[in-house]
């Protein structure tokens, strides 16, 4: 590979940052980091930054942008245009040439970003780091995705299977003259405590090793069902109900009230195929959590919204589509955007989309191309079963007899250390997760089954041990990495539902709109349908009529076509009503945030027609349905403590929004801090605070009823509901005074609510240098939990974002160059690089930059262009 002209490097600049914030407090950690480096690399990056060769090295991996590169295997000349904000558009001839150089860009802007992810998907995180990361690498291998991605990679038709050969063939091709720190920062600090690691070829297992990630980052409810697990030995099972309640579907929106029955069949478009060593990090309390690292954290925030208006209801007379995933914080952001464009779209080359992808899989995963748009938001569906299983030595029961368990042995190679090898033991409902977390194997040995309103213990007779097993739709082969291509080529709703036939893990929700002018939605996904038991608690694995017995049929999925309201909203909230014949879950996000959206388009369609800048205020709408409740229930709670009682005065004249600078957001926030955590953390047997969408519904029931058994908690020595309301006000006004002094007047919701942008790895080192190098951050956030800006926190933490929108989309179909779009990081991965963290500033006041697509656009926003050629003889 030659190349030439290259563009000069800026100097390093960044924004300030500070430590981040402690880790949340929950019964199972939630993420990975790196706790102790050692003194010695400390000094050696600080040193490094500190003087001239350090500036070097921050540069040296810094991408090409311009001049032209020689590339072997490429078929014809492919342009990169960049704008200001380092976005690709890829000028291509070929599919083959435009994923081949997709993946060449990808490999620029983040490669060390994908060679870690490979190394946690398929549970090598010890060759990199050293035995700290044994525990999660035994869980993941147990897992076993890597395993599924090689299956799958055997499934691809011929030509997704030569999109992804292209585009490893693309990330090769970069990394054959680039290593070290030109290849990324990261790799000179690596390489300080582990000397020996050599940077593997890129291939497709790779890729789609990574939709396991995604998968298990948006499983749904497999939380819900260990934590009623770990507690269903200290409560009844009508008191779990009341915790866990169902959805309120009489008082918020299901996405789906009335199926479609004549909506386009699916068909495939044309151009698819119809196929379907020195590093210590910190460890966490359950190694479930410890594999969402690579999304940051996770919890009630993870989830997304999504809506869509007809063009009924717009200005322009056609849809307007929005969406906003939420997902953990991290530094860079999840998504990489680019516009994917063939010179001449033809079957050959159908491609002319843009939107945003995964560092590390070719194709766009959100976004539009030049007929229809299209958004996610996660389907909530119950996809993930625990099984009991009664084990006796190298077998296990099954309906009266005792079978054999699979087995295979997994060998680990790990920096400065020995090998290490384990035994991954499964049943035909999936591989034993009780033999590698501590929390699964608790949930084993308390023996408890049953499904809402119903539990049992099980008893088992030595020499039966009992353990459990993981059944799991993304621990079978798979076809959405097929779905991208034919969602990003799709022309129209029958196209559209043929990607979502394909599209079957992890389990989402999927809105579309067209230059036609109509709008849908359909429920795509392997949805099991179960026998016996619902899955809310562990099931009997030895009684087969638990087993699940098939997924519901396609045409069975929920659909809608252009709907006489005008406007689909999912916001993770119920698909269906209970008339709906297959069961889908009892855990849906419980539809505040859905309930918001669809308010808001009625109240500003009900004034005029709507536009982007409506589209994106409603996204940063940060009111707080909870807010009017509190209001309500503290009118008549007057205290003789005179901080209490002034912070209620500002409670009452408090808007209910969760404004950056609103003193009331402050205090309601703390607030609610401390009456969830005396109403359920601080109890003899704690209770699951994490999802408080769940919560906000358990308490409005509770303040309905003053004689709730949960307005008693003898631990704290509260004993009804006035009690426990008296002593959460008081509490909250004594800690936020201690937190922003005695003058409501100082009192600002953005000095508790902070977002540290935080480097998956070397960002959490412990070591101040790194941290500083790494890291964007703490900065002042609006919006809060269970809000359409939903930068959500932990109760019982410090108020600090733990889940957020990852990015920010509206498509206006009438004309794709008015359509907007941010992301929460920037386009790179290279740190101090201009675009490692410039839409943040944008994003963090619910901004959006121009989403240029035609060419006029796209030539007039490009400041750079870099031409790919094919090597002599390709």
């Amino acid at each position: 590979m030659t190349t030439t002209a290259p563009t000069p490097t800026p100097s390093p600049t960044r924004s300030s940052a500070r430590k981040p914030a402690p880790p949340r407090k929950r019964s199972v950690g939630r993420r990975i980091a790196l706790w102790a480096y050692g003194i010695f690399a400390g000094v050696v990056a600080l040193a490094m930054i500190a003087v001239g060769a350090g500036v070097w090295a921050v540069q040296a991996s810094f991408p090409q942008l311009d001049g032209t590169v020689t590339a072997a295997g490429l078929h014809h000349r492919v342009s990169v245009l960049r704008d200001a904000n380092g976005i690709p558009t890829i000028q291509a001839d070929d599919a083959h040439d435009l994923f081949y150089a997709q993946g060449f860009v990808h490999a620029q802007d983040r490669f060390f970003e994908m060679d870690f992810r490979r190394h946690v998907t398929a549970g090598r995180l010890s060759e990199l780091f050293g035995s700290s990361q044994l525990v999660t690498d035994k869980f993941l291998r147990t897992l076993g995705w890597r395993h599924v991605a090689e299956q799958e990679v055997a499934l691809l038709d011929p030509t997704a299977k030569a999109y992804y050969q292209a585009y490893a063939d693309g990330v090769n091709a970069y990394l054959k003259d680039h290593s070290g720190v030109a290849l990324s920062l990261e790799y000179g600090i690596l390489g300080i405590q582990n000397p020996g690691y050599t940077v593997e070829k890129w291939t497709i297992a790779d890729s789609l090793a990574w939709l396991k990630a995604m998968a298990w980052d948006l499983r749904s409810n497999l939380d819900q069902e260990v934590d009623r697990a770990l507690v269903a030995p200290d409560y009844s099972a009508a008191q779990l109900a009341e915790l866990w309640p169902k959805y309120p579907a009489g008082q918020n929106p299901l996405i789906v009230p009335e199926l479609t029955t004549d909506a386009p069949a699916p068909s495939p478009a044309a151009g698819t195929d119809a196929a379907r060593a020195s590093v210590s990090w910190k460890k966490v309390g359950g190694v479930v959590e410890a594999a969402s690292l690579l999304l940051g954290r996770t919890g009630e925030g993870v989830g997304s919204n999504s809506w869509v208006v007809s063009g009924d209801l717009t200005a322009s007379g056609m849809p307007l589509l929005s969406n906003d995933p939420h997902l953990g914080e991290s530094m860079p952001g999840i998504w990489h955007q680019v516009d994917l464009k063939c010179r001449v779209v033809s079957d050959a080359c159908p491609f002319d989309v843009a939107g945003y992808g995964f560092s590390g899989m070719p194709g766009v995963i959100i976004g539009h191309n030049a007929r229809i748009a299209w958004g996610f938001t996660n389907l909530t569906t119950d996809v993930t079963d625990l099984y009991l299983e009664k084990v006796r030595g190298d077998t296990y029961l099954r309906d009266g007899k005792y079978v054999p368990l699979q087995t295979r042995t997994e060998t680990f190679k790990v920096a400065g250390g020995p090998d290490q090898h384990i035994t991954v033991r499964s049943t035909g409902n999936g591989p034993i997760i009780s033999d590698v977390s501590a929390e699964d194997a608790a949930i084993a040995a308390n023996g408890y089954t049953g499904t809402r309103g119903t539990t049992t213990k099980q008893t088992v007779t030595p020499p039966d041990t009992t353990a459990l097993a993981l059944k799991w739709t993304a621990l079978s082969p798979g076809t959405t990495a097929t779905a991208i291509f034919a969602l990003d080529v799709a022309k129209d709703f029958a196209g559209f539902r043929h990607a979502a036939s394909l599209f079957d893990v992890p389990a989402q929700n999927l809105i579309y709109a067209d230059t036609a002018g109509n709008i849908g939605y359909q429920t795509p996904g392997k949805l099991p349908i179960r026998g016996l038991g619902d899955g809310s608690m562990p099931q009997p694995g030895w009684d087969s009529a638990y087993d699940w017995k098939g997924f519901i049929p396609f045409a069975k999925l929920p659909v809608v076509y252009n709907p006489s309201d005008g406007y689909i909203v999912t916001a993770n909230n119920a698909i269906v009503s209970e008339k709906y014949p297959y069961f889908l879950t009892n855990d849906w996000d419980y539809g505040w945030r859905a309930a918001r959206i669809a308010e808001l388009i009625g109240q500003r369609s009900s004034t005029h027609k709507l536009t982007v800048a409506d589209m994106s205020a409603i996204q940063a709408d940060s009111r707080l349905w909870l807010g009017k409740k509190l209001i309500v229930a503290y009118r008549d709670v007057h205290p003789a403590d005179a901080p209490t009682a002034a912070a209620l005065k500002v409670l009452q004249q408090w808007d209910g929004f969760d404004a950056v600078d609103s003193a009331g957001a402050a205090y309601a926030n703390v607030l609610w801090d401390e009456l969830g955590q005396d109403v359920f953390a601080r109890r003899e047997h704690p209770i699951p605070t994490y999802d408080q969408d769940r919560l906000f519904l358990v308490i409005a029931t509770m303040l309905d009823d003053p004689q709730s058994e949960w307005w008693n908690n003898p631990k704290i020595g509260v004993a009804g509901k006035d009690q426990m309301l008296q002593k959460a006000a008081t509490d909250a006004a004594h800690r936020i005074v201690k937190l922003q002094g005695p003058d409501p007047r100082g009192w600002r919701w953005g000095d508790l609510h902070r977002l540290t942008l935080t480097n998956a790895t070397f960002g959490s080192s412990g070591i101040p240098a790194l941290e500083w190098i790494f890291n964007r951050g703490p900065f002042p956030v609006a919006g809060g939990t269970s809000v359409v800006d939903a930068t959500a926190w932990d109760i019982g933490s410090d108020f600090s974002v733990q889940t957020l929108p990852s990015m920010r989309m509206i498509v206006d179909l009438k004309d794709f160059d008015r359509s907007r779009w941010i992301q929460l990081t920037g386009e790179s991965a290279h740190v101090f690089h201009d675009n490692y963290d410039d839409q943040f500033p944008l994003w963090q006041t619910g901004r959006t930059n121009p989403w240029p697509f035609s060419k006029a656009a796209v030539t007039k926003a490009a400041t750079d262009t870099l031409t790919l050629e094919p090597a002599p003889g390709s």
